[in-house]
């Protein structure tokens, strides 16, 4: 049995803070595999239902993230399960935003939820992360966790959260360069780069065509000694004739 284990803090307030995309992506994980309705238990809000044909559990912890390890733990236990059973999704600030990153162990990084976690399960489990980005200043770390995803944000969130529902499977048969795969197939593992400015091409030395946009001198004088557009007779076409052949013959 699985048990897959989102991460948030309860409470409309922090609904859509950029801390609560692992509750977001347990939400669709949920809705997209037909789970039951999530109901309390073990300190949290549960849900059931099966993944690749075998049975699995949702857990959001309502303990607030710092005590996430205090639900996990306990569902862990009830199930007798191993943390090879268990793959938490959480929000990660040292991944670009959009991007996803998934591996088994590690350290926390100084995710409260994580560390918990460790604490009560153990660090072998699976780690979903979910980029959001750093604000680039340390100061700024924690209004920017607990602010609401912002509007340009919408383009990848959403897109993401489908890719990670449709693809849940592949995570429960443990094939996961196949479901990181799938992802990035989607468009769903990196935020949409921003667009590069054209080029404008410089001019010429002459202000004429800008440099670099026609044929070279070489190509057109070539084009010019070609069948049906040699000319006749006069200078130019005797210095030509000379210079690449003939072209009538």
């Amino acid at each position: 049995m699985l048990l897959i284990a989102g991460l948030g803090n309860p409470g409309p307030q922090y609904a859509k803070n950029r801390h609560n995309v692992g509750f977001m992506a347990a939400d669709a994980i949920a809705r997209r595999h037909s789970f039951s309705g999530f109901s309390k238990k073990f300190r949290g809000e549960i849900a059931e239902g099966t993944l690749a044909g075998e049975k699995a559990l949702i857990l959001k912890p309502m303990t607030f993230m710092n005590l996430s390890g205090d639900s996990v733990g306990e569902a862990m236990r009830f199930y007798k399960l191993s943390p090879a059973d268990i793959v938490v999704i959480h929000d990660e600030l040292d991944v670009a935003p959009g991007k996803l990153k998934l591996k088994t162990g590690g350290g926390h990084g100084g995710h409260n939820g994580l560390k918990s976690i460790d604490a009560h399960c153990g660090k072998e489990y699976k780690r979903l992360r979910v980029g959001i980005g750093h604000p680039g200043d340390k100061a700024r770390v924690n209004p920017h966790v607990l602010g609401d995803f912002s509007k340009a944000d919408q383009d990848w969130l959403e897109p993401l959260l489908d890719a990670i529902a449709d693809n849940a499977d592949l995570i429960a048969k443990g094939d996961d360069a196949g479901f990181l795969n799938r992802i990035a197939l989607a468009g769903g593992n990196s935020a949409p780069a921003p667009a590069k400015p054209a080029k404008t091409p410089k001019p010429n030395a002459a202000g004429g065509k800008p440099a670099g946009t026609g044929k070279s001198h070489i190509h057109q004088a070539r084009n010019a000694a070609q069948p049906g557009k040699l000319p006749p007779s006069g200078p130019m076409a005797d210095m030509l004739k000379k210079l690449f052949g003939d072209g009538n013959k």
